[in-house]
C-alpha cells in the first residue's frame, strides 16, 4: 500500500481491513484442463498467484493468510498427481524461504503432519522455526479436514479437567489455537461451499466466492473481496 492509502492499481484501500484472510484456491485443475495442460500445470501456476496474494496483504495490512493448499480427501485423487503435488509443496517450501524470511513472514502448517512424506514434514518444521519470530504469518492447510481437526481436537479435549471443558477449551486443542479466526474467506472459482475447511474457525466469518479460476485471481479481485468485507456489518449473532 502507498501513502496515500491506494493500493498498486490506484483504487483507494477499503477503510476496514481483516485481521485474517483465509482462502480456498480453487479452480487450478479446470485452468490447465481448458488450456490442454496437465493438472499439475495449474498447480504450479497457481502457485505464482500464491506469491502474489502474499504481498498484497502485507500492502493492504492483512496480518494473516491462510490458505488451503491439500485437503485429506486429496489423497484419493491420482497417485501421479498427489505425488507431484507434495513434490511441487516441497519446492515451493524451498524457493519461498528467502521471500519468507526477507518480507518477515511467519510460516505454520496445519494438519495431520503424519500423512506427509518425512522430507517434506522436515523441511515445513525448519521453515517454522527459521520464522518463528515473525509478525505476519501464512499459515498453509495441508492434509487438512475441518473435520478431520474437530475430531482430533475432541481426543485432547476429553482429556482435560471438567473444569476446562468449555469453548475456550476446546479451542485451545486446534492445531493453530493461538490463530484468530478468519475474518474473511474467499473462495475462488464460483463453487459455493467450505469443502470442509476451517468448519469450526469460519463459524462467523465472512464469505466471499468469485467465478475467477485460482491462477487467474489477480490484485484487483483481492481488493474487490476486501472491499466487500469492509461493506458488511459483522453482528456477530448481536442486534442490528
Amino acid at each position: 500500500m502507498t501513502r496515500d492509502g491506494k493500493n498498486g492499481s490506484g483504487a483507494a484501500a477499503p477503510a476496514r481491513v481483516p485481521r485474517h484472510v483465509a482462502i480456498i484456491m480453487d479452480g487450478n485443475g479446470r485452468w490447465a484442463i481448458a488450456r490442454g495442460q496437465p493438472r499439475l500445470k495449474g498447480h504450479m501456476a497457481g502457485a505464482k498467484t500464491l506469491e502474489n496474494v502474499l504481498g498484497w496483504c502485507k500492502e493492504a495490512g492483512v496480518e494473516i493468510l491462510t490458505v488451503y493448499a491439500f485437503s485429506t480427501e486429496n489423497w484419493k485423487r491420482p497417485k501421479a498427481e498427489v505425488t507431484g503435488l507434495m513434490k511441487l509443496l516441497g519446492a515451493l517450501l524451498r524457493e519461498k524461504r528467502r521471500l519468507l524470511l526477507r518480507e518477515r513472514i511467519r510460516f505454520r502448517m496445519i494438519g495431520r503432519r503424519g500423512d506427509l512424506p518425512e522430507p517434506l514434514q522436515r523441511k515445513i518444521a525448519d521453515l517454522e522455526a527459521e520464522t518463528a519470530g515473525f509478525e505476519h504469518q501464512f499459515v498453509v492447510a495441508i492434509s487438512y479436514g475441518g473435520r478431520a481437526e474437530i475430531v482430533d481436537a475432541a481426543q485432547k479435549f476429553a482429556a482435560l479437567p471438567e473444569s476446562e471443558r468449555d469453548e475456550r477449551g476446546f479451542t485451545a486443542c486446534l492445531y493453530a489455537p493461538d490463530v484468530p479466526d478468519p475474518d474473511l474467506v474467499i473462495r475462488t472459482s464460483g463453487e459455493m461451499r467450505l469443502s470442509n475447511f476451517l468448519l469450526w474457525e469460519c463459524a462467523y466469518s465472512e464469505l466471499y466466492v468469485t467465478d475467477v479460476l485460482w491462477p487467474d485471481f489477480g490484485r484487483d479481485d483481492f481488493y474487490k473481496a476486501l472491499a466487500a468485507y469492509a461493506s458488511r456489518d459483522r453482528r456477530m449473532g448481536g442486534h442490528a
